[in-house]
């Protein structure tokens, strides 16, 4: 068994999860990593998509983040996420309101390319999670 590690999910209007953790798999912007304690340092910005924790007691949970930064030290785990709900709170509502948002910014950054793929890559990756909670 992994040893826990303190585990902190904030969102500009809350403190969503303070708890100790075996695990967290952690949507970055690039790619999924997995923390346990002992992590080397590591400071990272997040892609939209599902952290699944892993609690102390064995139960797993997924939340929904977009947008934000990750801070892992060899003892914790810090998020700091520009949105964050339980996957069993969200719904298509919430997904296709961040994909009318992550276009409006990519239209915006038409013809500057140092915005249009970031903004691009947003898009994609919202349609993506769409696709996840909602299958064909």
């Amino acid at each position: 068994m992994a040893e826990p590690f303190q585990f902190d999910l904030v969102t500009p209007s809350a403190l969503l999860v303070s708890e100790e953790v075996q695990q967290v798999v952690v949507p970055g912007q690039e790619g999924f990593f997995t923390m346990l304690r002992q992590h080397a340092p590591l400071m990272t910005t997040l892609k939209p998509g599902f952290l699944e924790v892993l609690k102390a007691g064995g139960e797993t949970q997924r939340i929904y983040v977009r947008g934000g930064f990750a801070d892992a030290t060899p003892e914790s785990l810090t998020i700091l996420a520009d949105f964050a709900v339980p996957e069993t709170e969200l719904n298509s509502d919430i997904i296709d309101e961040h994909i009318r948002e992550a276009e409006a910014e990519l239209e915006a950054a038409a013809g500057d390319m140092s915005k249009y793929p970031v903004a691009h890559k947003r898009v994609s990756d919202l349609h993506d999670v769409r696709r996840w909670i909602i299958p064909a």
